[in-house]
């Protein structure tokens, strides 16, 4: 994939920068953007957006220092198609890929590397951000606007859009081989805990971690180390799905091309829900279709037509709650928490991906998150769960959802705000460090044009 150059990214800048102005005092500021990895519906508004076009890409790499510059806007597909080339790749790949760089610093990335690379964020080591104030400052940690850089993360552009994240890459072997692991539900947790301190599993490292718990008791991790040997893996973008894999080999290897994006061909397990999976639907489905924003647009028309929720109450079918959200549990609790959330949502499959913030000697690590605070040097379990359940006889649409956000909280863990939320302001502001964000917004935002985060991730429109 051919770099933008500074130049055009310049003209870019500016062109969002015209756009931001031209917004009127008091009137909605948005993204002029098509596609999203957000779950929270929203009240579709007639007003202009941020003009974003022309920051999608990669502005530069530098294979030597092993960094990059990258646009705001630029996809993860995009970013690791001109990194790969060089042999190198961002710390941390989040699994679906249209995620942009962007998204994942300003709201939160994971995936099986997190466990010794942390979150996207940590492997930044400066952006440009386009605040409310209407100005593009530069924020570094120790350096300018250290308050800006140290908020960001979480803050899901209620402090600004980034147009430029240098990032620090590592290298990467040829293929990826998996070992998939089943562990008793009583052993999970003491599990996780030996492979983040040690990396490695019987005698073999271990570079990337995750898992599926199918049930309670049926509960496998997968074990990810770098192979250096060329050649081909196995394919899981024809008739074959990854997640089925994990209970019916105990022994995998896929080109890293492959290994990054082995969630995104039916988007985890999700695309069940469309028929994609169904052996006869796949043959005709076509390849260049399985992919997570197809299933998100087939979702975004549900949200707005609901035809498949009016079919189903004409066959006598109850209405059901979206339960789509990830959350961080402390190692410890994890155990006690999957079998709190068999028994009172019952959703199955869940995925497993442990994470600990980055160590003292890497780029961007060992600071304060303020906005997710997840302690240093603690290891959770990054649970996530994405489906819907029925609404119970004398329950409200909600009831689920607020009741796991309890369980988390009760359990010493963060929710991720990509999604529907139903804390209370107080309670928000508790959880999110709203007495910071306050603050970091009276300097870069002093005529409060952004929309606050409260408002963003749990307001409704």
């Amino acid at each position: 994939m051919p770099t933008v150059g500074p130049h055009r990214h310049a003209a870019a800048v500016e062109r969002l920068s015209a756009s931001y102005r031209a917004i009127p005092p008091g009137a909605p500021v948005r993204l002029a953007k098509r596609t999203s990895n957000l779950f929270r519906p929203r009240t579709r508004l007639d007003v202009p957006g941020l003009d974003v076009s022309g920051l999608d890409r990669v502005i530069s790499i530098d294979p030597e220092g092993r960094t990059a510059d990258v646009q705001g806007m630029c996809t993860y597909e995009d970013l690791v198609d001109a990194t790969l080339p060089h042999g190198l790749m961002p710390y941390v790949v989040p699994q679906l890929r249209t995620i942009t760089l962007g998204g994942a610093v300003t709201g939160l990335g994971i995936e099986s590397s997190s466990f010794r690379n942390g979150l996207p964020h940590e492997s930044v080591l400066e952006m440009d951000v386009l605040t409310g104030s209407g100005e593009v400052v530069t924020a570094a940690p120790g350096g300018p606007n250290d308050e800006l850089f140290r908020t960001f993360p979480n803050s899901y552009g209620s402090l600004g859009y980034a147009t430029r994240i240098r990032i620090a890459l590592e290298p990467v072997q040829p293929r990826v081989r998996l070992r998939h692991v089943r562990v008793p539900i009583e052993k999970l947790d003491a599990t996780v805990a030996r492979l983040v301190e040690t990396h490695e599993h019987d005698g073999d490292p271990v570079d990337f971690l995750d898992g599926v718990a199918f049930s309670p008791d049926e509960v496998y991790l997968t074990l990810g180390t770098w192979d250096p040997t060329e050649g081909p893996g196995s394919d899981y973008t024809g008739q074959r799905v990854f997640y089925r894999s994990l209970q019916e080999r105990s022994e995998d290897v896929l080109t890293t091309l492959d290994y990054l994006w082995r969630w995104d061909t039916d988007w985890f397990w999700c695309s069940r829900a469309f028929g994609a999976q169904h052996p006869a639907v796949r043959r005709v489905w076509p390849r260049r279709w399985r992919r997570s924003d197809v299933y998100h647009r087939l979702v975004g028309l549900e949200h707005r037509f609901g035809a498949y929720a009016r079919v189903q109450r004409l066959r006598g079918r109850p209405d059901v709650e979206r339960v789509v959200q990830d959350v961080e549990i402390p190692v410890g609790r994890v155990a006690d928490f999957l079998g709190w959330f068999d028994e009172r949502v019952g959703m199955r499959p869940v995925w497993l991906c442990p994470l600990r913030l980055r160590d003292a000697d890497g780029p961007g690590s060992a600071r304060a998150w303020p906005l997710y605070p997840l302690e240093p040097g603690r290891t959770y379990v990054n649970v996530g769960f994405w489906g819907a359940v029925p609404i119970a006889p004398g329950a409200e649409d909600g009831d689920v959802n607020r009741a796991i956000e309890d369980a988390v909280t009760a359990h010493g863990g963060h929710k991720s705000l990509y999604s529907d939320a139903y804390y209370t302001r107080e309670e928000f502001d508790r959880l999110y460090a709203g007495s910071t964000l306050t603050e970091v917004r009276r300097i870069h935002d002093p005529d409060d044009r952004l929309t606050g985060l409260y408002e963003k991730a749990v307001a409704r429109r």
